[in-house]
């Protein structure tokens, strides 16, 4: 295996590989959690008519003037409904407890309104031209309200990537442990991927090649065989079939990670061990597949700045990823490495903490970022 490449070389690599991919028109109605390819702006004033806000009776306010329950001022009924166009001769709602019908006809009206009140004047929501949402952002349930509202019955969005996943066999003859299989799947979905194979292959360096050019997908994930093994040949099938760039990054753990392209899809190696399988995805291959749909870039979780109630240890030379769980108020103690129980690491913290390659660590005291758990 070459040098270990430095981590912030990696993801420069795939910042310069992975591009978010060309745009679909898909329907408003499906289109939650998609990444608009283009800002979307308003066509007309929203709402383009004053209208009603509550349920009640449209007046002319003028009208209304000096109205009490010791005068009551009788009106004609024009009944309304909230989002109701106002007839062009009025310019405010009474609600539905200040007035009250005398006929068919008519209202009596027992306190006064002004022009406007309960009224969502016309651009209200938005004039002509302005901005309703940008492009980059990932449509939820209120973005879909708002378009709806715009008249707007589709968008343009980033096509979804499409994720091969390869398996290479480590068994002598046994059924293939699949488990780092399901859990990149899930990973990748989590970050817009659709999966069009999760396959397990033979573990030969011929089989990997032939995989490795059959697929036409925009990103090829191949999990298992990155190490210096006798049989581990994940990294010499695509400098075969394609152009290996890196292999082994300073990362603990995933110091067998390796990057490359085949026609022109980047391919992301990622070793077998669990939790090492999980940091080259998190690192590397999820933030492919998020800068090819579209999404922003950086790990899905949520950061904090917190304290660091015991010093954290790490070391000079390899960025390490550090669990962590909550202490004590703002502060957060370190647990047993990933070297030491694996993806328990993970599954038992509530974050990490990421420790740069030229540093040691952190002191007893010292303030850093966190990453948490709760929203990866």
């Amino acid at each position: 295996m070459s040098e270990h490449r430095s981590l912030d070389a990696a993801i420069a690599w795939i910042d310069a590989t992975a591009a978010s991919l060309d745009r679909e028109d898909v329907p408003l109605i499906t289109a939650r959690g998609r990444v608009l390819a283009e800002a979307i702006h308003a066509g007309g004033a929203i709402p383009g008519e004053n209208r009603a806000a509550l349920d009640g009776f449209a007046v002319l306010a003028s009208a209304c003037s000096g109205a009490s329950s010791y005068n009551p001022i009788r009106l004609p009924l024009i009944e309304v409904a909230p989002g109701d166009v106002l007839p062009a001769s009025t310019d405010a709602v009474v609600p539905l407890q200040l007035a009250e019908s005398d006929d068919q006809a008519h209202i009596e009206i027992v306190e006064a309104v002004a022009a406007g009140d309960n009224v969502e004047q016309q651009g209200a929501i938005a004039a002509i031209g302005m901005t309703l949402v940008l492009a980059g952002t990932r449509v939820a349930a209120r973005h879909i309200g708002l378009l709806r509202v715009a008249g707007r019955s589709g968008v343009s969005v980033v096509c979804r990537p499409r994720v091969r996943i390869l398996i290479t066999n480590p068994s002598k003859g046994g059924a293939p442990q699949d488990s780092n299989g399901w859990m990149i799947r899930a990973a990748a979905e989590r970050d817009g991927g659709v999966i069009g194979e999760c396959i397990a292959i033979d573990r030969g360096k011929m089989a990997i090649r032939a995989a490795l050019a059959e697929a036409d997908t925009d990103i090829t994930l191949v999990i298992g065989g990155t190490g210096p093994g006798s049989d581990d040949y994940s990294a010499a099938a695509p400098a075969v079939a394609g152009e290996l760039v890196i292999h082994g990054v300073a990362l603990r753990p995933g110091e067998t990670t390796g990057l490359g392209t085949v026609s022109g899809a980047p391919v992301v190696l990622l070793p077998g061990a669990p939790a090492s399988c999980l940091w080259a995805y998190e690192l590397f291959a999820g933030r492919a597949i998020r800068r090819l749909g579209g999404r922003a870039a950086e790990l899905p979780c949520r950061s904090r700045e917190m304290i660091a109630a015991r010093k954290i240890v790490s070391s000079l030379g390899t960025t390490e990823i550090c669990p962590v769980r909550f202490g004590a108020g703002d502060a957060v103690e370190p647990l047993p490495s990933f070297a030491e129980t694996g993806l328990m690491a993970a599954v038992g913290a509530d974050g990490f903490v990421i420790v740069p390659q030229g540093s040691e660590g952190h002191p007893q005291g010292a303030r850093m970022t966190v990453y948490l758990y709760d929203e990866c």
